[in-house]
């Protein structure tokens, strides 16, 4: 029986530890500053980017490239092994439709070879607890075709409830007015969002303030687990260079929930680039994701 890998995007925000130890090979995401590109070997600090942001600067996301995906998958097949693919939202990017475009290709040539490219209409961390349960299954002896099964079935569980703490970032990439967002940020709103059963971002009404955002967060999450949750999970935070309101949330969370495996990290640049510093998001299983409102 051939082995296989798990793959994913720099979009998951898979945390380094987590790479390290599950061998996972990542295709990079890519965003800008001007005319410089960065997210494969040019990298920028999480603080950095959002601190940029903070002063004016306007980057630009960037889908993945296939010629770069080519070279990481050739490097597995050519080992033996087949390969899962997790990847980012089809209805946020076209990065999924690369992804398939060359797994198509390499199939042709590697006749032997099985290559599964899974829309998880994820984002973030969603992707990422999809990265450790697959590879859960496997270290459980899970075969191929039951791990592309479940993991099937498990992402329409993958809720993300997330909110910004400036307008004018969802104002720029068309998700609210100019009005909208000049009015409320005026009156201190806070809009959430969330990713919907199709992949796509749907909003969800506006509190005022920082702080009953982050509480808001946290009661939404606890109003839609399930019954079936497994609480071993792990849940996601991911923020925009605002770690202490990320703890913050993280220790709600293992206050109020049976929750106790809680990941941290930084949104990737190339998300980023649309939430804005101050996004703050919370990812976890719960009931099956909401469609759009």
């Amino acid at each position: 029986m051939r082995d296989f890998c798990i793959t994913t995007d720099s979009n998951s925000d898979l945390p380094k530890e987590y790479i390290d130890k599950l061998g996972t090979v990542i295709i990079p995401q890519y965003y800008s500053f001007g005319d410089t590109v960065y997210g494969d070997e040019l990298n920028m600090p999480p603080a950095e980017f959002y601190e940029r942001m903070k002063n004016g600067e306007l980057p630009q996301s960037q889908a993945n490239n296939p010629a770069v995906i080519e070279e990481k998958f050739r490097a597995i097949l050519d080992k033996g092994c087949d390969i899962i693919h997790i990847a980012f939202s089809s209805a946020l990017s076209g990065s999924y439709n690369n992804v398939c475009m060359v797994a198509r290709e390499l199939k042709e040539e590697y006749t032997d070879a099985k290559i599964t490219v899974i829309d998880t209409l994820n984002v973030s961390l969603g992707e990422s607890i999809m990265v450790i349960h697959a590879n859960d299954l496997k270290a459980k002896g899970a075969s191929y075709e039951e791990v592309v099964a479940e993991i099937e079935e498990f992402k329409n569980h993958i809720n993300v409830q997330f909110t910004v703490d400036d307008l004018f970032h969802l104002q720029r990439g068309g998700r609210v007015g100019k009005t909208t967002a000049v009015v409320g940020s005026a009156l201190n709103l806070k809009p959430f969002l969330y990713v919907t059963s199709a992949g796509t971002l749907s909003s969800d009404g506006t509190t005022r303030g920082r702080k009953k955002s982050l509480r808001t967060l946290v009661e939404r999450m606890k109003a839609t687990l399930a019954e079936s949750t497994d609480y071993s999970l792990p849940v996601g935070i991911v923020h925009g260079n605002c770690f202490e309101d990320a703890q913050a949330v993280a220790n709600m969370v293992k206050e109020e929930t049976a929750f106790t495996d809680i990941i941290i990290n930084d949104i990737s640049p190339s998300i980023g680039t649309h939430a804005g510093p101050g996004a703050l998001g919370l990812i976890y299983y719960g009931q099956p994701k909401a469609a759009a409102k």
